[in-house]
């Protein structure tokens, strides 16, 4: 291990190995975290139908206080899903359409890995001979 960065064997046999950056996965996780909130994917989903709004649009649309509403836009914005513009004394939000891209495929390939690695346990078990009891 040297600094944020852990290096692991890619499997028991295998000499290759596989790097994890702890500060990316803590970067990883903050973004999972920031759209998987109900609130927040209204917003997203708001944002989605008007493209662009700016926070007195989006809590008068979604009756909430607007400090409810600037809260949960600052965590989507550190996040990079939403992007602002500065129009005189109004900020507009719209949608990082590329990150959530980015964010889908990363999901996508988790959940895929770990059906991979289930299927492989699962056709491992059932190629593997059954040892007679009476041996």
């Amino acid at each position: 291990m040297t600094g944020n960065t852990l290096v692991i064997r890619k499997d028991e046999v295998s000499n290759d190995s596989i790097k994890l950056d702890y500060v990316a996965i803590k970067t990883a996780a903050m973004t999972l975290r920031a759209i998987n909130h109900k609130l927040r994917q209204q917003i997203v989903r708001l944002l989605e139908e008007h493209k662009r709004m700016n926070v007195t649009d989006i809590y008068v649309k979604l009756r909430l206080e607007q400090s409810v509403a600037s809260q949960h836009l600052a965590i989507l914005r550190r996040a990079n899903i939403v992007r602002t513009e500065r129009d005189g004394k109004f900020i507009h939000y719209s949608l990082n359409h590329s990150r959530i891209a980015n964010i889908a495929k990363f999901v996508e390939e988790l959940v895929n890995s770990d059906d991979a690695a289930q299927n492989t346990r699962k056709v491992a078990a059932v190629e593997t001979p059954a040892v007679p009891s009476n041996m």
